[in-house]
């Protein structure tokens, strides 16, 4: 699975819009993640409306490119229903990795923005994409055709891993 190696976070984005075709395999890719107890708790609201991109943009002091990504998803999580609830985060985690690989094997870019556990943010982006007291905002990820491409850095270091015989 090159992908894993190739993936990086990309923040600069042609203007040209993503497919729908390939939009639904990062949701399928998203849906496809483990989840403690099979709970399932995601929701994506995916966003190509301009006016609430750019209102996305203004969640932090870091979601600034969203405005100019021609699309985000924005990945959410139930509040009602969970099994075990202090997991949601964690499947809420691995599902945007499965995005943030599939959006690399479409040949697109995308960027983890962060906005849980902060409330301030999660409320700015929970308004600017009305979403439902059931759900709270965990993250966002603009994504579109990278502007440019960025080369991943190795990051593997070996005085992290520790065996135990």
């Amino acid at each position: 699975m090159n992908v894993i190696f190739t993936r990086t976070s990309v923040r600069s984005y042609e203007s040209r819009p993503v497919e729908e075709e390939k939009i639904e395999k990062i949701l399928r890719a998203a849906m496809a993640a483990p989840s403690a107890v099979n709970q399932q708790p995601w929701e994506f609201y995916v966003v190509t409306d301009k006016d609430t991109l750019q209102k996305l943009s203004e969640v932090s002091p870091y979601t600034g490119m969203t405005a100019k990504a021609p699309a985000a998803i924005v990945v959410c999580g139930r509040k009602e229903g969970l099994i075990v609830p202090e997991l949601v985060e964690v499947d809420l985690s691995l599902a945007t990795e499965n995005i943030l690989l599939e959006i690399e094997e479409q040949g697109l870019g995308g960027v983890m923005l962060g906005v849980a556990p902060f409330a301030e943010r999660m409320e700015k982006a929970s308004k600017a994409i009305n979403l439902p007291n059931s759900l709270s905002v965990f993250t966002i990820v603009p994504i579109g055709y990278p502007a440019k491409k960025n080369t991943q850095q190795d990051r593997y270091d070996e005085s992290r891993v520790h065996f135990i015989k």
